[in-house]
Order: C-alpha cells, then sequence, then structure tokens
C-alpha cells in the first residue's frame, strides 16, 4: 500500500475575513476526501484585513461602505450570500450578531503562541493540534457570536476552550509577547505578494488563493500529492 503523501500547509488569514472561515471547512472538507492519500499539516499563519484599525474598532457596515464603495442593502445582500456559502460547508454565520469589526493582532499573537514547535499543544498525530482549534474558536466567538476577538476575555475563554493554558495564554496577552515574531510574518507574507486571503500556501511552492469551494481544494491539492 502507498503510503499517504505528506504535505505541509501554510493557512494565510485574518480572524475577521469570512472568506477565511469558508476557505478552511473547505479545506478541511478535501483533507477528509483525500484521507489515505494526502497527510497535511496545517500551519496557521497571520494576515490583517484592517491592520490600523482601532482599539474601540468599527461599525461593519459603515467599514464595509467605505472601504469597498456598497450601500448599507449591497452589504446585507453580500454578507447573506457569505451565509449561504458557510452553511453549505458546515459553517454558522450569524451576521446579524457582527455589529463591528476590529484589529486582530493580539490574536494572531495568540494562535502564534499556539502553534509554537514544542508547545504542549502538538503531538506527533496532530502537529496542528490546538493552533488549529483555536482559530476555528476564534472564528466562531466572531462570526456566530458577535463577540470581539481583540478582548483579552474571549481570547482567554476560546484559549481554554480546547485545552490551552489560561495563564500561560494570559502572560502572552499581558505583554508583547511574539509581537516581532507575527509582524515577521506579516511582512514575509506581503513581500510573497499576498494581498487577499485565505491564502493557502502548499509546501512553499503552490498557492491557493480564495474561499474555495471543497472541490476545488481537493482537486488542486491531488494533483500536488502528484507531482514529483
Amino acid at each position: 500500500m502507498t503510503a499517504p503523501k505528506s504535505l505541509a500547509i501554510d493557512f494565510v488569514s485574518d480572524v475577521v475575513c469570512p472568506w477565511c472561515a469558508i476557505g478552511l471547512r473547505s479545506l478541511e472538507i478535501a483533507l477528509e476526501r483525500l484521507s489515505g492519500q494526502v497527510q497535511a499539516q496545517i500551519r496557521i499563519q497571520p494576515f490583517q484585513l484592517n491592520p490600523a484599525m482601532p482599539p474601540e474598532g468599527e461599525d461593519i457596515v459603515e467599514h464595509l461602505s467605505r472601504k469597498y464603495g456598497m450601500g448599507a442593502e449591497q452589504v446585507r445582500a453580500n454578507q447573506d450570500a457569505i451565509a449561504k456559502r458557510g452553511e453549505a460547508v458546515g459553517f454558522e454565520f450569524r451576521m446579524d450578531r457582527r455589529g463591528r469589526t476590529w484589529n486582530t493582532f493580539d490574536a494572531h499573537r495568540l494562535l502564534h503562541w499556539a502553534g509554537l514547535d514544542g508547545h504542549p499543544s502538538a503531538n506527533a498525530h496532530d502537529p496542528s493540534g490546538r493552533q488549529l482549534a483555536l482559530k476555528h474558536a476564534l472564528l466562531r466567538a466572531y462570526f456566530a457570536e458577535g463577540e470581539n476577538p481583540a478582548s483579552c476575555e474571549v481570547l482567554l475563554r476560546c484559549a481554554a476552550g480546547v485545552g490551552l493554558d489560561a495563564d500561560a495564554a494570559r502572560s502572552v496577552l499581558d505583554g508583547d509577547a511574539h509581537a516581532d515574531e507575527v509582524r515577521a510574518l506579516l511582512a514575509r507574507y506581503a513581500g510573497l505578494g499576498i494581498s487577499a486571503v485565505p491564502s493557502v500556501i502548499v509546501e512553499q511552492r503552490w498557492l491557493i488563493q480564495g474561499g474555495q469551494p471543497p472541490e476545488t481544494f481537493e482537486q488542486s491539492l491531488r494533483q500536488i500529492a502528484e507531482s514529483p
């Protein structure tokens, strides 16, 4: 029997990006379909849609209207379409609860900490471990519950909820731990030309962009696994 092809996947995304939530679920569905053919390690990498967002955040409709030149009705129509795409891959969007958008730098610091090599969350069978679980928890907190992913309380609750050490997580958030590492990663992906997310980088060679349906990820990953 042929051993499954091992693939390292960097999932570059933000926790206030709805297409990132869709793309992550689609990627995971594709990997489930490729079970036995592909064995993947997903590493969550940072991207900030709004790096200059102030601590108080901004009304989501006003923000999207200004950023994309859309009226309020068009914003709502787009949100309804996104919710339907999420439903198709098993992700619940409650857009009525999402009143604001926020700065996500601290969320990225916590995600970076959760994914460090040698972290207690990692193990030989699931090196993505708690980092991936934390990413899902933060996406649900924002898009399903309307919570603030910049809030220390929300971040700590999400961390504890996926089995991370709450005291250690608080130590990260109370200081500036991993800020330099996250800034370096943000600069790295910007330097690679990543300007939209999600961006899925496979084996540091292949790029799949956007919140694609599972079929697209499945086809692309199968082709990559069969390549020399």
